[in-house]
């Protein structure tokens, strides 16, 4: 596996040309589909022009020799622009989802090193605009911008180039005109986008924010009556982003209706010259006739520029947000050469004089902490909420620093080892752990990618709800809502253990699975999770003090202090 390495320094001055070099890696995916693009607008442009060649010719009546170049070439460019604008849009679209799908699972994977410690900087709506909507202005920057950016050039070199070789002073009135449209009316487009994109983005991300919220707090915003304050705040922010998409589209509309304006300005004035060249007999009547009809059409391809313009702005805002995310410095950062991790196996874990803090100067999260546990005993951490059992989770994971004491996995010290070998070898079912909006069979992949019918059924069976999964009309295909929502809490507690024994991990974590659970029910999923672990190294987190009979050892935490330990082997200790 690929490790990720997170870049601490500052953002640089343009996020754009960063978010660019990012791509890098697909441009031979992108590239093709640029080149097609500008070809297809190439044959578009020619096939007009070459018709009305011919078809000018003709009427001159020459031999058939004199024009059947022409005639192929019609039907060749038909049938190629055709081709070209479908290869555009297969190339284009395949590659660009293939670099936004790499994007997005490196921007994901930056976020891992910055969970939970680095997170709370971020609100929820805005780390899933960011992850979202912001990786989608991949998208846009390379189908609705590089792209007909590239077909535009291309259209207008060729229109000029050809137009100077008719007739140099209509092309260069043809190149200037071009230009205009090209350049001078996009760019107040992107200035005022560019003022008012920082704002747009921003209403944007708080309407975000709002929906994740009240989706959320839906309940409790209804127990306290707050869904008319809610909806008003939303309403509020919806009318704004209405205001600034009327602004954007006003400005587009001009521009765009400005690009018009010039082809017809610089239409009339090319035909001008070119009368006055062919009433000397300086121009042919042929010549006049393509000169005429390729000022016309070359504007064509500059149409989408002044959305692209605009579109420009907001993929700026974008790819500094991004920017700021992939440079937040993780809280815990990977020593410069790290320790290879323990072999795969059972792996004990050392626990020393532990001490975390959750901000400098703050109080101690955790004290003198210290836990022994050898390879395959099964440890469980009660105490009440807030005494530091997920601190110390935290900590195993290498999501949180600790500033006094040892760790230690599989005799190496957890300072000495890279995050995510970290995360390999200690992982589970954390409580922020979460259930997609997919099918049961999907969930459960996350945990192991290539795992067989075999391996999903045993590790189901483990975690008790085989029967169930069987029992439902779809089976394993049976989607389960975000989060969850349309299954049971124990449902859904089960279907997370079943995803953490299928990683079979070293050191399996297991963080309040029986959380919003009543209390028979709670004894008896613990129960039923230290039966399925019987022989792995495992820590259950728990506030339930039912139902943990078979474990090796039981802990009491305390304000963030070890206050009990009850052992039932003679291997198993702990002191604090």
């Amino acid at each position: 596996m690929t490790r990720t390495v997170v870049r601490t320094r500052p953002a640089p001055a343009a996020p754009t040309l960063r978010l660019l070099r990012l791509l890098v890696p697909y441009r031979w995916a992108l590239l093709p589909a640029v080149l097609a693009a500008a070809a297809g607008e190439l044959a578009g442009a020619a096939l007009t022009a070459t018709a009305a060649w011919l078809i000018t010719r003709a009427a001159e009546q020459p031999p058939l020799a004199a024009v059947s170049l022409a005639i192929v070439a019609v039907r060749a460019l038909a049938i190629g622009r055709g081709l070209l604008r479908y290869t555009e849009r297969l190339l284009g679209h395949d590659g660009v989802l293939r670099a936004a799908a790499g994007f997005r699972a490196r921007v994901y994977e930056a976020l891992v090193p910055l969970a939970p410690g680095g997170l709370p900087a971020f609100r929820d709506g805005d780390l899933l605009t960011r992850l979202v909507d912001d990786v989608d202005a991949v998208q846009d920057l390379l189908l609705r911008i590089l792209i007909p950016v590239a077909a535009a050039c291309a259209v207008a070199a060729a229109a000029t180039t050809t137009a100077v070789a008719l007739l140099p002073e209509a092309g260069f009135l043809l190149g200037a005109s071009l230009a205009a449209a090209g350049i001078l009316v996009p760019l107040p487009v992107l200035v005022l986008a560019r003022r008012t994109g920082g704002a747009e983005k921003a209403d944007r991300t708080e309407l975000a924010a709002l929906t994740v919220d009240m989706t959320r707090g839906a309940v409790d915003l209804a127990a306290y009556g707050a869904r008319g304050r809610a909806h008003d705040r939303v309403r509020r922010v919806t009318a704004r982003i209405a205001g600034w998409e009327r602004r954007g589209a006003l400005t587009e509309s001009t521009a765009t209706a400005t690009v018009r304006l010039l082809q017809a300005a610089a239409t009339v004035g090319v035909v001008a010259l070119a009368l006055r060249a062919h009433a000397t007999g300086a121009l042919p009547a042929v010549h006049l006739t393509v000169l005429a009809v390729l000022a016309l059409v070359s504007f064509d391809a500059l149409a989408p520029l002044p959305a692209a313009a605009r579109r420009l702005a907001a993929v700026r805002v974008s790819a500094r947000r991004l920017a700021e995310l992939l440079d937040t410095p993780p809280p815990v950062t990977d020593p410069p050469a790290p320790l290879p991790p323990a072999e795969t196996g059972p792996v004990g874990v050392d626990i020393a004089d532990l001490r975390v803090r959750h901000g400098p100067g703050g109080p101690p999260a955790l004290d003198g902490v210290s836990l022994r546990l050898p390879p395959g005993r099964r440890a469980v951490l009660v105490g009440a909420s807030g005494s530091g059992k997920s601190t110390l989770v935290a900590a195993l994971l290498r999501f949180v620093p600790y500033e006094a004491g040892s760790i230690q996995v599989g005799g190496r010290e957890l300072r000495e080892l890279a995050g995510d070998d970290v995360r390999r070898v200690i992982t589970g079912m954390t409580q922020d752990a979460h259930v997609f909006h997919a099918t049961i069979r999907a969930n459960l992949l996350m945990a192991k990618p290539g795992a067989t019918e075999a391996e999903l059924r045993g590790a189901a069976r483990r975690a008790r709800i085989l029967d169930w999964i069987e029992s439902l009309p779809d089976g394993w295909d049976t989607l389960v809502g975000g989060d969850g929502a349309t299954v049971s809490g124990g449902q859904r507690g089960r279907l997370l253990l079943a995803r953490a024994l299928l990683a079979d991990p070293p050191v399996l974590v297991l963080d309040e699975p029986t959380e919003g659970l009543d209390a028979d029910t709670a004894a008896a999923v613990l129960a039923d999770v230290l039966d399925a672990t019987r022989g792995r190294t495992t820590l259950l987190i728990t506030h339930e003090r039912a139902g943990i009979e078979a474990a090796d050892l039981v802990v009491t935490l305390d304000r963030g202090r070890m206050r009990s330990t009850d052992t039932a082997t003679d291997t198993a200790t702990a002191t604090g």
